[in-house]
């Protein structure tokens, strides 16, 4: 096996890494410095946790999209993810979540992980629905805890200042499940309140939230100077560079990147489904007819190569792919190439063009990348 710069918890190093079962045994090599040889880099894989479809497959389409979303991912190097709904029904929801149940228990042969599920809605306000279809409502326990039982829920966006969300955020906190302010008309206040409730993070910051103005800090605002955690596009469309710069350089210093991808992602121009909406693919983008952002087309290799364009290092932006989203979730067998980890990991030659992909030990076909 031929060497790499491999990037790890404590630094760059020169060398193989030997994995067997599944999982890291080692790293051989030593400390180095990529910008001094012209070996490609040997990355943690990419932590998605905002995906709504790929492939030309929608999540809400059920159990037959599944494996579609999940090899069509991984190509682009998306080792894991969650699998993301949208506002809908209530039986339309808990038909798809019984279904992700299922699929949350294996991993299909040459396909991403499923790590669980990200709840994007019906909790959310219908004043900021974005390009979510108007089912939304205020959350009961009862009904989440329904949801609960049906399928490992990791992540629910919730508009905070909606009456008895403030409840619901500080319960299932308790219980590890992280809750994402987003889709929201909330002020900033309430984004601080929700915060001390129990909140962890912002869905796809800026969009679909109260913005920040100098004495309206809005939602944006409480992100900005508050949050540990908040997700972001950085797909050049959703926010401006500018913007993109400012979340790292603010009180959010385990800013992650998403790509809040549809069924339009690894697919050409077109029509597709996103819930229960049809959505057109043109110009590098996805939007409903009125011409508003329905999610994206973007994917985590194209991802990386957009944070390094805008400036960061190359280490900087594999964090903001990997180890952040893994550090939110709690799972420190990812995110990382270090002994003990899962084998999960993208190759990329100098021009960050995506070579190599590796799940859980096992080499992954790119042929149709």
């Amino acid at each position: 096996m031929s060497e790499d710069n491999i990037l790890t918890p404590s630094g760059w190093v020169r060398g193989r890494l030997v994995h067997e079962h599944g999982k890291v045994s080692a790293i051989d090599g030593t400390p180095c410095d990529p910008a001094e040889n012209d070996l490609p880099y040997l990355l943690p894989g990419f932590i998605d946790l905002h995906v709504h479809g790929g492939g030309g497959k929608d999540i809400m389409e059920g159990s037959s999209a599944f494996e579609t979303i999940t090899r069509t991912h991984v190509r682009f190097g998306t080792t894991s993810l969650l699998a993301t709904t949208m506002t809908a029904p209530v039986e339309e929801i808990s038909r798809v979540l019984g279904e992700l149940g299922s699929f949350c228990e294996r991993r299909p042969t040459g396909a991403a992980r499923v790590l669980g599920v990200h709840l994007e809605g019906p909790y959310i306000n219908p004043g900021k629905l974005g390009a979510q279809p108007n089912f939304a409502h205020t959350a009961l326990m009862a009904e989440v805890e329904a949801y609960l039982r049906l399928a490992p829920i990791r992540v629910i966006t919730i508009a905070p200042e909606i009456a008895g969300h403030d409840a619901l955020i500080r319960a299932l906190s308790e219980r590890g499940v992280r809750m994402q302010i987003g889709h929201t008309l909330g002020s900033y206040e309430e984004g601080v309140a929700a915060l001390a409730a129990g909140a962890t993070s912002f869905t796809h910051l800026y969009n679909a939230m109260s913005p920040l103005h100098h004495r309206e800090p809005g939602i944006v605002g409480a992100a900005l100077a508050h949050a540990q955690y908040a997700e972001l596009i950085p797909d050049l469309l959703h926010v401006h560079p500018g913007a993109m710069r400012v979340g790292p350089c603010a009180r959010s210093p385990c800013l992650y990147c998403v790509t809040d991808s549809t069924a339009a992602a690894g697919m050409p121009d077109g029509e597709y489904k996103l819930g229960s909406h049809t959505v057109t693919k043109c110009l590098g983008g996805v939007r409903l007819a009125d011409g508003t952002l329905a999610g994206s087309t973007l994917t985590m290799d194209q991802a990386l190569r957009n944070l390094v364009k805008i400036g960061l290092p190359i280490s900087e932006a594999s964090q903001r792919l990997s180890q952040f989203p893994a550090d939110y979730l709690g799972l420190d067998e990812r995110g990382r190439l270090q002994p003990g980890s899962f084998a999960d990991c993208v190759r990329l030659d100098r021009a960050l063009t995506l070579t190599d992909v590796m799940v859980e030990g096992e080499t992954i076909e790119l042929k149709n990348a």
